[in-house]
C-alpha cells in the first residue's frame, strides 16, 4: 500500500467515527451559513482539523488544501492534500444518512492516491494511480452500458450557480429523455465513486470545486472511467464543470449535452 494511502484511510476513518457519533446527537450541531446556499457545521470544522491532525504527525512539510480553512501552505509545494471534510454537509444537517469524507493527495499537480470514506454505511473507497480503484479492498469496475439507453445517470443541481440553471435544466432534460432515471444524492464524491462501482452509468455536475471532486475523480479513472469537462476536454480542475462514465457513456452524454451549452458552460 503506498504510505500516503495508508495515511489518507487513517484520517478518514478518524473524521468518519467524528461525523457517525455527531449525527447521533443532533442537539450538539451547530450549522452556520458561509454563503448562499452554502451551509458549515462544527462537525465539518472538527473532522478537518482531526484530517490535518493525522496528516501533519506524518507529514509535517507537505501543502493542504481544505473546503473550510483554506491553504495552508507547507515546505513541500509539490505535494498538496485536497480534503473535503463532510462532503454532503446538507444532507447531514438534515439527518439524511448520506454523506462522506474525501481526501485526495496530488504530486506536482496530478492525483497520485484517494480516498472517499462513507461512515454510515462504512464503505471505503480507495485508488493509487495506476493500480485500479477499490471498495473496502474488493476491485471496483465501472458500468459497461453501450449507450444512453436504460442507464441511471447521477447529477447534482447548481445551487451554488443559479445563472445556470436554465441552460442545466434543459441538459437535464434533453438526457433524460435518453437515458432510463437520474438519482440526485448531495455528495459529489459519492457520485463519482459509485461511477466507479457501477451503481450509476454516468454522472455530471456544474461548479464543483477540487476539494468536490479531487479523490472521487482518480477512483473513477482507475475504475475504467473517462472523466472530462463539457466539451470533452481536461478543463474541469480549473471550470469545475465534470462529466464521468465508461467511454461510451460519455460520449452519449457529451453529445446530448452539446447544443444546450451556454457559452459560459464552453470554457
Amino acid at each position: 500500500m503506498h504510505p500516503m494511502l495508508n495515511i489518507a484511510v487513517r484520517a478518514a476513518r478518524k473524521a468518519g467515527n467524528i461525523i457517525a457519533k455527531n449525527y447521533e446527537t443532533p442537539d450538539a450541531v451547530e450549522t452556520s451559513q458561509k454563503g448562499t446556499n452554502d451551509f458549515v457545521t462544527n462537525v465539518d470544522k472538527d473532522a478537518e482539523r482531526v484530517i490535518i491532525d493525522v496528516i501533519r504527525k506524518s507529514y509535517p512539510q507537505h501543502s493542504i488544501i481544505t473546503e473550510e480553512s483554506g491553504e495552508l501552505a507547507g515546505e513541500d509545494k509539490d505535494i498538496q492534500w485536497v480534503i473535503d471534510p463532510l462532503d454532503g454537509t446538507t444532507n447531514f444537517v438534515k439527518r439524511l444518512p448520506h454523506f462522506s469524507v474525501s481526501i485526495a493527495v496530488r504530486i506536482k499537480g496530478r492525483t497520485e492516491v484517494a480516498v472517499v470514506y462513507d461512515p454510515m454505511r462504512n464503505e471505503l473507497f480507495t485508488a493509487t494511480r495506476g493500480q485500479g480503484a477499490q471498495l473496502n479492498g474488493y476491485r471496483l469496475r465501472g458500468s459497461n452500458a453501450r449507450d444512453l439507453d436504460g442507464t441511471i445517470l447521477a447529477t447534482g443541481f447548481p445551487f451554488k450557480a443559479k445563472q445556470h440553471s436554465a441552460a442545466y435544466m434543459n441538459i437535464l432534460g434533453k438526457l433524460f429523455t435518453q437515458c432510463a432515471d437520474f438519482r440526485r444524492t448531495g455528495s459529489a464524491a459519492l457520485d463519482l465513486c459509485y461511477v466507479a462501482a457501477g451503481r450509476v452509468d454516468g454522472y455530471f455536475e456544474i461548479g464543483l470545486r477540487p476539494w468536490d471532486f479531487a479523490a472521487g475523480e482518480l477512483i473513477a479513472r482507475e475504475a475504467g472511467s473517462l472523466v472530462c469537462d463539457f466539451t470533452g476536454g481536461h478543463n474541469y480542475m480549473l471550470n469545475g464543470n465534470i462529466v464521468a462514465g465508461n467511454p461510451r457513456v460519455v460520449k452519449a452524454m457529451l453529445s446530448g449535452m452539446r447544443d444546450e451549452l451556454s457559452e459560459a458552460l464552453k470554457r
